[in-house]
This record gives structure tokens, C-alpha cells and sequence, in this order.
């Protein structure tokens, strides 16, 4: 047995457990262990469990597993929460480039603890719209559709349905579903793939959803509010003819608790 250190750390209600890991003791192809970790009710208790490791060409690494126990695509507010990490830990001051899955990514932090996460730029041509929904990848895939009367729509069943639907197999989709509140913002849910149910926030759905609605001529603003269960968040984007790019996805990110847990 092991006692490691860990972090509980929070964006807008998306909670991820966190483990300095730069001297690669954690063993990452432990799925049983991840999942553990992550359970609410036998472990630590997460969206997901996010390793800060070590990088050759930026500040440091993050990689990202969801409740699952298995690696995934890019998380935003898992992206706001390791900066967050990483500025206590003393690895940068102001502002960082880290490597994730998707490459490279710059963000600032400010005294108050709010986080700026450059995400990916989304290129125009691969926006899949339908009559019924619009498709994009933000760092995930994501599914964003409207709907009315969103606080009282059954997202988990909606969303399962489409997440495990045929058009997205094998490796499925997140789901989001949006009402719009204004010219310039949106209320959002979103079924997370690998949490497998509802999660507070998704960072890279409030991003998809933001993107998703100018493109789809809903809002001409580039500057966007995200209302997600957990609270607000807010997407700023540049854009020509062929992409959005700049892509800011900004929100607190905060250290919940620390503490020990032993493992095999």
C-alpha cells in the first residue's frame, strides 16, 4: 500500500480529483484504480482524475481520465482547474502554456483565482449542422441541440440516447442542450460520455454551444455567457471565413480540500 496526496479541485461544479504526478509514481494504465478514485461513494469522489506531470515543451502536461477509469479527450474546465493546480503548486506565475491531448495550450490566471483557457480553433467546414442539431469538436465531440423549458427537460435519458445512438458509435458523444436567455447568452446541460450521466458543467460544451450558436446565426456576439449548473462561464472567439480561433473559455477554477488515500 501507498499513501498518496491528492487534490479536489472545482470549475463552475465540474470536480476533478488531482494528483501531482511528476515524478510518475501514479499508475496511470490502472483503470480499476481511476474509477475507484473517482467514485463518489468507495473513493475520493470526481468527474474525472487529472495528472500533472512533467512536459519537455511546456510548462507541464496534463492528462486527463474520466470517471471511467479510462483516458480521454480534452476536459475545459478540467484545463482551468489543472492551471489553477499548477499556479499553487508554484510551476508559473501569471500566465502558461501546458501540453493535453490536443496539443498546446495557453491560459492566465488572476489574483481572484479566475482562470483563461485558450481551447483549440474550430474549423468551419467541420461544423456538421442539421435541422435538428449541430455538431463540433472542441478538444470533444459534442452534440448541441435547443430545446424549451430546459430546468424541467430530462437530459439523462435525452442525452443517453444520443450519446450511445448509431451515428456515434464506437466511441459515443457528449451531449448538450441549450436555451437561449439573450442575444449574447445561453443556458446549457450536458450529458457527459464516461461520466455517463449529467455533470454540473462541461467546459468544452460551453464552448461547443458558444461556437454552435454564432454559426448557427443565433448571436452575432463573440463574446458569450454560458449558464451551466454550476454557475457562469464566459467564451470569447475571433473568427474568419475559415475558423473560429483566439477561443477563450474563462471561469474560477478552486481548490476544494486536500487530503491522503492509499493505493495498491
Amino acid at each position: 500500500m501507498k499513501n498518496v496526496t491528492f487534490f479536489k479541485y472545482q470549475g463552475t461544479g465540474n470536480d476533478f480529483v488531482m494528483i501531482d504526478n511528476r515524478t510518475e509514481f501514479f499508475p496511470k494504465k490502472n483503470v480499476e484504480l481511476i474509477e475507484k478514485l473517482c467514485d463518489r461513494r468507495f473513493g475520493i469522489g470526481g468527474d474525472g482524475l487529472i495528472l500533472l506531470e512533467n512536459d519537455a515543451t511546456a510548462d507541464f502536461k496534463m492528462v486527463y481520465y474520466n470517471a471511467d477509469g479510462n483516458e480521454s479527450t480534452m476536459c475545459g474546465n478540467g484545463g482551468r482547474c489543472i492551471v489553477s493546480f499548477a499556479h499553487f503548486l508554484g510551476i508559473f506565475s501569471k500566465d502558461t502554456t501546458f501540453n493535453a491531448i490536443d496539443g498546446l495550450h495557453h491560459a492566465t490566471i488572476n489574483e481572484n483565482g479566475i482562470v483563461a483557457l485558450q481551447m483549440i480553433d474550430v474549423v468551419k467546414d467541420t461544423i456538421k449542422k442539421d435541422t435538428e442539431f449541430t455538431f463540433l469538436f472542441t478538444g470533444s465531440p459534442h452534440h448541441v441541440a435547443m430545446v424549451n423549458d430546459i430546468q424541467n427537460f430530462n437530459v439523462f435519458e435525452n442525452g443517453k440516447n444520443i450519446r450511445y445512438s448509431d451515428q456515434y458509435k464506437p466511441g459515443g458523444t457528449n451531449v448538450n442542450f441549450v436555451e437561449q436567455l439573450s442575444n449574447n447568452s445561453f443556458k446549457i446541460r450536458t450529458y457527459e460520455r464516461g461520466v455517463e450521466d449529467e455533470t454540473l458543467s462541461c467546459g468544452t460544451g460551453a464552448t461547443a454551444v458558444a461556437i454552435a450558436m454564432n454559426s448557427l446565426g443565433k448571436t452575432a456576439a463573440n463574446k458569450i455567457t454560458i449558464q451551466v449548473q454550476g454557475g457562469d462561464v464566459q467564451v470569447t472567439f475571433d473568427q474568419n471565413e475559415e475558423k473560429y480561433y483566439n477561443v477563450m473559455l474563462t471561469g474560477a477554477a478552486k481548490q476544494v480540500f486536500k487530503g491522503e488515500i492509499s493505493i495498491d
